[in-house]
Parts: structure tokens; C-alpha cells; sequence
């Protein structure tokens, strides 16, 4: 290892997708911008589920949620199986002081809000809030924590309700001049919901921002690798909590002494799961044998043109229980549902201005199929389902098979049948409307 091992830093969001700045949406985030244009901005980043705990999970310990045990959302009980393969805990057995502010979401219920895979618990009295987060983080490295340290930080905006806009101070957070993100229709509505968001992520944006100004400030970002991203999509129907394009998509700005620097911008398909193997090159730690990511080091030192021709989704639980997986390639997508269920699993999207505007306009008469196959570039917001036609059936047959092969190989427990819900954890009844509406189901 070098006589300076690098600072690592993670500055992640709630609920974002890719609607902010860098990628073109009126969405003003100046700190991610200065990011984008100083370093590396990844245009096609996925996580690889559409809901918190099981995404966080998968950056956090480098495998899919159906690997850490991870199938379902932490505060309703999940927890991950084998908790020593966090990263804080590799990077700490190689001398990184470690610490960790605002949302993790990866503690089952009842344990706590952080893991203790940890030297250092940041947060002030649990408050993930970006306002309350940034101060106790920079108040930190203004300390000068021993060197190197690794830095997880996670802020509770983007999640919903959000703030109320103001628009006299920020003038792009005037409705009248908002656009919804993709697939929705331009309404009053979702204009207002739209502004909000912008509040929101201008709250998480100027946060980072301080951050990234206390490493400048003290002199430790020469050394310092700092990755910001967010955890999947946007917390909007359609977005969060379901597999796909618009559920998996993430934002992922990265900068960095080295590797990461110089504006580049990267087109190929990167997996958050890939930030645990690149962490591991910038130390020179080996790899744990458990990692299934890629280190993105020959992807951004332009050694290679694209780190795998293809991605894998899932989701078992977010607040109801509805198991989807997926396969990704630059062309197109197939999804496959597990539960036979023909209605809407409405408890899986949250009570939103969006939401109500889509059942007014008879979103649950929708057909929900079974199984899906969407062409990226003639359908990038997966509305024509391409399964049975006979230009794609060499498609359909080689999708599927790599999904069968994938779900065998890393031995996902949707292979035996619907999976139960573990002994003492939490989930609402997929025949419900709202996330948390009672009675929950609770695993027996």
C-alpha cells in the first residue's frame, strides 16, 4: 500500500434519479455541476434495486440484495446477512478511520439507525436532514480525522413530502416554468410537485456543497476521492419501486486526484455495486471474494470502452411484497414478475400529487403483465411491451436465458418459490393503497 492511502468520501441522496443539472434537467445543482465538469460523470449509473435499503446495501457491501440478505427495507425489519462484508469494515481492517453521517438504512429495525461497522457516528439526533448533516460532517473534518478515512454521508432529500418552493429567492423554482421528469404529462400538479423537488434537491446540492468546501478549506481533498450519487430513482410512480429505466437510474458524479478527473463524461452502463471494487483499486486493498461489481478504474483511465454488456434489477419487497427481476443490455431490457398477480401493487408507490393524478386518470385499469421487453431506443419509458413479437424473439430468448442463468448462479431464493417473509419483519398488504396502512403483515 502507499505511504498515503486516499481519503474516500460518499455523498449520496435520497430518492434523485438523474433529474438534476448535470444531465440536462433544470434542476439546479452548481456543486454536482462543479463535480461533473472538474471530474467523471457516469450518464448511464444504475442501482441495482429501485427501492433504499436494498440499493444502499448493494453499494455498501458490493452484492445484490438477494446475496446481503437485504430484500426488503431495513426499517421494516431486513437486515443484512452477513454484515461483516460492510465496507466500513474491510476498509477499517486496513487502517481507515471510518465514519458516518445522515441515512445509511441498512440496520434492521429496532438496532439502531447506523451500522456498527463504524469508528464514528456523526449523525445528531438522528436527523438526516441535509441542514443538520452538513454542519456535523464538516465540523468533523475540520478535526482532522488521522488519515485516510473512508466518509459515508446520506441526506434524507430528495425523499417526499418536499419542501415548500421559493420561488422569490430561486427563481427556477417557479412552477409556471417546471417540467415533471419523464413519463408524466405537463400539469399544475405536478409542476408544483416538480418545484418542490427542485427545493429539495437544492437543499441536498448545497450541502455537498459545504462538504466538498471543508475538504478544499483544510487541505485533505488533494487526497481525497469523493463519489456522489444517489440511492435509485425518483420517489414518483413509475420511478420508485419499479424495475427498469426509470426506477434504476441513478446519478453518479465522481472526482478525484487521479482516474477521476479532467470533466470526462462516460456513456457505458456502471452499476453502483461497482463503487466497492473501485474503492478497493484506490487503496490497493484485494478484493473481497464476494464482489460482484467491477472496479470503473479501466473504464475511466480509457482502457476499455465498457465494463460488461449487461446489468442485473431486483426487487423482492419494498413496502409490499412483489418480486421482479431484470436483465439490461445497451438495447433492451426484460422484466419478469414472480407473483401472478394481475392489479396494481399501488402500496409499492408512495401517496404523491403524482400518484393521484395518475389513478384519476385510471392507472389501475393498466394492464400488468408478467413479463416485459422494452427497446431502450424506440421506447426509452417502457410503455410498449415487445414480448411475442417476432422481430424480437432472438432477443426475448437470449434475455430470458441470461436472466435464468444469472438467478441460478448467484442462487436467489426466488428459484424456490415466493420468498417468506423472515420471522419479525414488516410488510404492508399488497391489496392496500398507501405504503404504511395498517394491518401490516408481520413474518411469523
Amino acid at each position: 500500500m502507499n505511504a498515503t492511502p486516499p481519503n474516500i468520501v460518499f455523498l449520496h441522496a435520497h430518492n434523485t434519479g438523474r433529474f438534476i443539472e448535470p444531465y440536462g434537467h433544470a434542476v439546479p445543482t452548481p456543486n454536482l455541476m462543479k463535480m461533473a465538469r472538474e471530474g467523471a460523470l457516469f450518464r448511464r449509473a444504475f442501482s441495482a434495486a429501485p427501492s433504499c435499503s436494498p440499493s444502499r446495501a448493494a453499494f455498501l457491501t458490493g452484492q445484490y440484495p438477494h446475496c446481503s440478505g437485504m430484500l426488503g427495507l431495513a426499517h421494516r425489519g431486513f437486515a443484512l446477512a452477513q454484515p461483516e462484508r460492510h465496507i466500513a469494515h474491510v476498509l477499517g481492517a486496513a487502517g481507515y478511520e471510518t465514519a458516518q453521517c445522515g441515512t445509511e438504512h441498512v440496520v434492521a429495525h429496532g438496532k439502531g439507525t447506523v451500522s456498527e461497522a463504524y469508528d464514528h457516528a456523526l449523525t445528531r439526533d438522528n436527523s438526516a436532514r441535509a441542514a443538520d448533516v452538513a454542519p456535523a460532517v464538516c465540523d468533523w473534518l475540520r478535526q482532522k480525522p488521522s488519515q485516510p478515512f473512508f466518509l459515508n454521508v446520506g441526506t434524507t432529500e430528495t425523499h417526499t413530502p418536499y419542501p415548500a418552493p421559493e420561488p422569490e429567492c430561486f427563481p427556477a423554482e417557479n412552477p409556471d416554468h417546471c417540467v415533471p421528469p419523464r413519463p408524466f404529462p405537463d400539469t399544475p400538479e405536478l409542476r408544483q410537485m416538480a418545484a418542490g423537488f427542485k427545493t429539495s434537491a437544492r437543499q441536498m446540492d448545497d450541502a455537498f456543497g459545504a462538504i466538498l468546501t471543508t475538504l478544499a478549506e483544510t487541505g485533505q481533498d488533494a487526497n481525497t476521492y469523493v463519489f456522489a450519487f444517489t440511492d435509485h430513482g425518483l420517489q414518483w410512480p413509475l420511478h420508485i419501486g419499479s424495475v427498469g429505466e426509470h426506477g434504476n437510474a441513478a446519478y453518479f458524479v465522481a472526482r478525484g486526484p487521479v482516474h477521476f478527473a479532467g470533466g470526462k463524461t462516460l456513456d457505458a452502463m456502471v452499476s453502483l455495486m461497482d463503487l466497492f471494487p473501485t474503492v478497493c483499486d484506490l487503496a490497493e486493498i484485494e478484493h473481497p471474494r464476494w464482489l460482484q461489481g467491477a472496479s470503473l478504474l479501466p473504464l475511466v483511465d480509457g482502457e476499455v470502452e465498457q465494463l460488461r454488456d449487461r446489468l442485473f434489477f431486483e426487487q423482492s419487497f419494498h413496502a409490499a411484497y412483489e418480486p421482479m427481476r431484470a436483465v439490461r443490455t445497451d438495447r433492451h431490457i426484460l422484466i419478469r414478475r414472480f407473483d401472478e398477480r394481475q392489479s396494481l401493487v399501488l402500496p409499492n408507490t408512495d401517496d404523491t400529487p403524482a400518484k393521484q393524478d395518475l389513478m384519476d386518470h385510471d392507472w389501475a385499469a393498466q394492464p400488468r403483465y408478467q413479463e416485459m421487453l422494452y427497446d431502450h431506443y424506440f421506447d426509452p419509458d417502457q410503455q410498449n411491451n415487445l414480448i411475442g413479437e417476432a422481430g424480437v424473439a432472438d432477443v426475448e430468448v437470449q434475455l430470458r436465458a441470461s436472466l435464468d442463468h444469472w438467478m441460478r448462479q448467484t442462487q436467489d431464493p426466488i428459484l424456490a418459490g415466493p420468498i417468506r417473509l423472515p420471522k419479525g419483519v414488516m410488510a404492508t398488504d399488497p391489496n392496500a393503497y398507501s405504503p404504511g396502512q395498517e394491518p401490516l403483515i408481520v413474518g411469523e
